[in-house]
């Protein structure tokens, strides 16, 4: 999956409508007008009044956003009415730093009423939003209109309505259940200043000041406290994300586990990453959980210990080799073979048609051996320029390392960008025609996508099969707050395709000789539950080993605030037939705000 910073900055780079804003300070209030807050939100998520103009609009300035793309200020009206469907908030966007108002302020507001971003490209909800206002000060120093609780017991456990068939799945026109569905209960409170007590950090602090918490801690809980995504139907609802109209400097570095103890409070809005959004003028105080980073046991010597671990687009250039080194050795405990995915070219994202990484390894082996590590060696197959997808000039890659003390690598030459292996029996055994080789590389499920790399291991005199995955991204998707209902992920139809020429290898192999031990493992940016790896596991060829784990530890990854899996190993029958395997999912990055790569490593132990 492409790193979340990466994908957000281009996301970012896109401005929001630009407007005239003016402010007008009055004595006395300007004439009344019959459209209130509520009558321009409605009882769905468009406005009615989407593209008309607004005069006189009355409300209470409860927050001023004077950073970022979309800069304005939220105005609240402190006499509702007894819909509990229509917000009695509303943000006017300013485009510049808003001048003239204060929080407190009641306001009047003309403008016209606009839906952000609008369209149906992108499948997310829009934002109803006041743009090119005229605001006139009626009065200051107003007491603000109270907070409204969300918590575990006002949120439903239903996630979101079905859409409209007759609307391609949308539900946009749908009148809105805030008390059915968790999705209407937040865009019945859009605008709205809304507040949360004492609630527990399920998305660490990112690198854009946000973070995220559950209002409801009993809600799917993993083992250190985050909430696990554990099917397409348990979206989670408590999920909110947190931002601040403070200082970025004042914002809490948080982990999961921890908590915002106390109160935190400040509008709701929504935004295109991570749906609603608690814009906090108010944050509670954080209190560390004290979460360390995993470790997982030394394999015995009859064991074989297969790690994948997706290093995020480690190039030569890049600060992160003493740390992923010491993530390899002291918490993976240098395990006999890794499956690396996002190894870089020998200059990263420069785009000039470099393809080799020796670089890259050279310094990631001489890392780990000054880490108090081995002496790894390793494989790999140097892409085409450009075909892999991935960061732009970086050309991404899988690799194998692996401790030629514990086991060895069979070399077959041919191996290249373009030229596949296959499966071919010696004296009753299966082998590899090509190792290291890719899995047909020129088969159009792998177009702008990592073509699969397999190779031949020895250990203790038992060939053991190994094949390293890195599937095509979820990008494309419609997020789970979409207002198509449900969302569609149109993604996975490459990696369905993935899915079924890597099982048919690994069958290839299987008939070859029906007792190999074939290990597929990697990135394959899907969940353990998912089409994806059924696909994989066809008929028994393989089984995810992470199903192995109690619910609560199953999860490589954690995306606006869902602990879930997209980093997988899968083993075959003669591995799992005896339950003489161990599985761990070490999680050293994914909750962390001061991770090194956005996934934890996986590390499967068993003896041939």
């Amino acid at each position: 999956m492409p790193s979340k910073s990466s994908a957000r900055l281009a996301a970012l780079t896109v401005a929001a409508a630009c407007s005239a804003a003016s402010t007008i300070v009055l004595t006395t209030p300007a004439h009344a007008d019959s459209v209130r807050i509520h009558d321009i939100q409605g009882n769905t998520r468009i406005s009615p009044f989407a593209g008309k103009q607004v005069t006189d609009v009355t409300g209470i300035v409860t927050g001023i956003r004077t950073y970022g793309s979309s800069r304005g200020f939220w105005i609240q009206d402190p006499n509702p009415d007894a819909d509990p469907a229509t917000s009695e908030g509303v943000f006017v966007f300013t485009s510049s730093t808003p001048k003239g108002v204060a929080v407190g302020d009641s306001v009047t507001v003309g403008g016209t009423v606009s839906e952000y971003p609008g369209g149906t490209a992108s499948g997310n909800q829009s934002l109803t939003e006041i743009t090119k206002p005229t605001t006139t000060v009626v009065s200051s120093g107003n007491r603000l209109p109270a907070a409204t609780t969300v918590d575990a017991r006002s949120v439903p456990a239903a996630y979101a309505p079905a859409g409209d068939t007759t609307a391609n799945g949308s539900v946009n026109a749908l009148p809105l259940k805030p008390a059915k569905y968790a999705l209407d209960h937040y865009e019945a409170l859009e605008g709205m200043t809304v507040r949360v007590s004492d609630t527990r950090v399920v998305g660490a602090t990112d690198p854009f000041t946000e973070l995220w918490v559950t209002v409801k801690p009993d809600e799917n809980r993993s083992r250190n406290g985050g909430t696990v995504y554990g099917s397409y139907d348990a979206q989670n609802t408590g999920r909110l994300q947190i931002q601040s109209l403070g200082a970025t400097a004042d914002f809490p570095k948080a982990n999961v586990g921890d908590t915002l103890t106390g109160t935190t409070a400040g509008p709701l809005d929504y935004n295109q990453f991570g749906g609603y959004t608690l814009i906090a003028s108010e944050l509670g105080t954080l209190k560390p959980a004290g979460l360390k980073r995993e470790t997982t046991r030394k394999q015995r010597s009859s064991e074989l210990a297969v790690a994948t671990y997706n290093v995020e687009n480690l190039d030569p250039t890049d600060d992160t080799f003493a740390e992923h080194a010491s993530a390899i050795v002291n918490n993976l405990k240098s395990p006999d073979i890794v499956s690396l995915e996002e190894i870089q070219d020998n200059n990263g994202a420069t785009n000039d048609g470099t393809v080799a990484a020796d670089r890259t390894m050279a310094k990631l082996i001489d890392a780990i051996v000054a880490a108090g590590g081995p002496t790894y060696d390793w494989r790999s197959i140097d892409p085409a320029d450009k075909a892999d997808g991935g960061e732009p000039g970086g050309n991404i890659r899988q690799a194998f390392l692996f401790n030629p003390e514990r086991v060895s690598f069979t070399d077959r030459a041919g191996g290249d960008a373009t030229t596949a292996t296959d499966v071919t029996k010696i004296r009753g055994k299966a082998h590899l025609t090509l190792s290291p080789g890719r899995i047909a590389p020129a088969d159009e499920a792998w177009k702008n996508s990592r073509k699969p790399l397999a190779g031949e291991f020895v250990f203790r005199g038992r060939t053991v099969f190994v094949i390293a995955n890195h599937f095509n991204s979820k990008g494309g998707d419609q997020g789970l707050t979409s207002q198509y209902q449900p969302p569609a992920r149109s993604s996975e139809t490459q990696r369905h395709q993935q899915a079924t020429l890597v099982n048919a290898f690994v069958k290839d192999i299987l008939d070859t000789q029906k007792n190999a031990d074939v290990i597929a493992l990697g990135d394959i940016n899907d969940f353990e539950f998912s089409g994806t790896t059924r696909i994989l596991e066809g008929r028994g060829e393989l089984w995810s080993a992470i199903k192995s784990l109690p619910r609560s530890e199953r999860y490589s990854y954690v995306y606006q605030g869902n602990s879930q899996v997209l980093d997988q190993i899968l083993i075959s029958p003669s591995i799992r037939r005896d339950c003489d395997f161990e599985y761990d999912s070490v999680h050293v990055n994914a909750e962390f705000n001061d991770q090194i790569s956005d996934h934890d490593p996986q590390v499967l132990r068993f003896r041939p």
